[in-house]
């Protein structure tokens, strides 16, 4: 009788537990991705939408013969066009384009504070 009321308490142990785990999974919330954007925020692409996107001067290389800029992270000489915009001059720390826009290099990059290099 004993063995009766053991493996049936058991039982009915195993159910209870079985019922608890299904029902607080059940309830649980998905994650969200912290690297995605919050909701309401609208994600648009500059060639879809039409317009162009902001010309930032990565780095410029200056050689003796040839000139090289890096305008959003694509490498550009003398004469290419960036956006429909021809380069007219390429300096040490700016490139020049022919609708009058200069484009400068972040101020940090360029200029050395104290005489640490004097």
């Amino acid at each position: 009788m004993l063995q009766i009321k053991a493996s049936s308490l058991f039982s009915v142990l195993v159910s209870l537990s079985l019922l608890v785990l299904l029902s607080s999974t059940i309830h649980a919330e998905t994650l969200r991705d912290p690297t995605r954007p919050g909701r309401g925020a609208v994600i648009t692409d500059a060639r879809v939408s039409g317009h162009a996107s902001a010309l930032v001067l990565n780095s410029v290389l200056k050689g003796e013969t040839s000139s090289h800029a890096v305008i959003n992270n694509k490498i550009f000489v003398l004469g290419d066009r960036v956006q429909g915009v021809k380069i007219v001059r390429i300096d040490t720390s700016s490139v020049s384009l022919a609708d009058g826009r200069k484009l400068k290099m972040y101020q940090a990059i360029t200029e050395t504070k104290g005489n640490k290099f004097k």
